[in-house]
């Protein structure tokens, strides 16, 4: 997983069919209204409107997600940040909520529950945050 990026989206959540549309960018790179609402109608069990795909876009601008450049005559959409760092962003939050609300005695006891797969992954966590700090200079 990548380190957290500097930039990140005003607001993470997102609803089922921005999270779809978000992917379709990110696999095409950048992409038109017209690439997206072609790629969703791919399916034919699905219905959607051209004008639907357009206000999800914008609100996906609007949340810091996307950006959108005019290029000739059409409007390419392109994402502000990559699918890995959006998982890292999100894996980060999950992370700061949890402990926020948890207390240590909480932490410990879901830790103690874990099984030896998550344990040797907690281990390999910590190992490898104590090489980073080594390498920064901090205990």
């Amino acid at each position: 997983m990548s380190p957290l990026p500097e930039y990140r989206p005003q607001k993470l959540s997102l609803g089922s069919l921005e999270t779809e549309i978000l992917e379709i960018v990110w696999d095409f790179g950048q992409a038109t209204v017209k690439q997206i609402h072609d790629h969703i109608l791919a399916d034919p069990e699905r219905e959607l409107a051209y004008a639907s795909v357009t206000t999800v876009l914008n609100r996906l601008r609007k949340k810091g997600w996307l950006k959108c450049c005019k290029t000739n005559k059409a409007f390419v959409w392109e994402p502000l940040v990559s699918r890995e760092q959006a998982k890292t962003i999100q894996a980060y939050e999950q992370l700061q909520q949890f402990l926020a609300i948890s207390n240590p005695d909480m932490v410990a006891s879901f830790a103690d529950s874990l099984d030896t797969t998550s344990l040797e992954q907690l281990e390999a966590i910590a190992t490898r945050l104590q090489a980073i700090r080594r390498q920064r200079g901090t205990p």
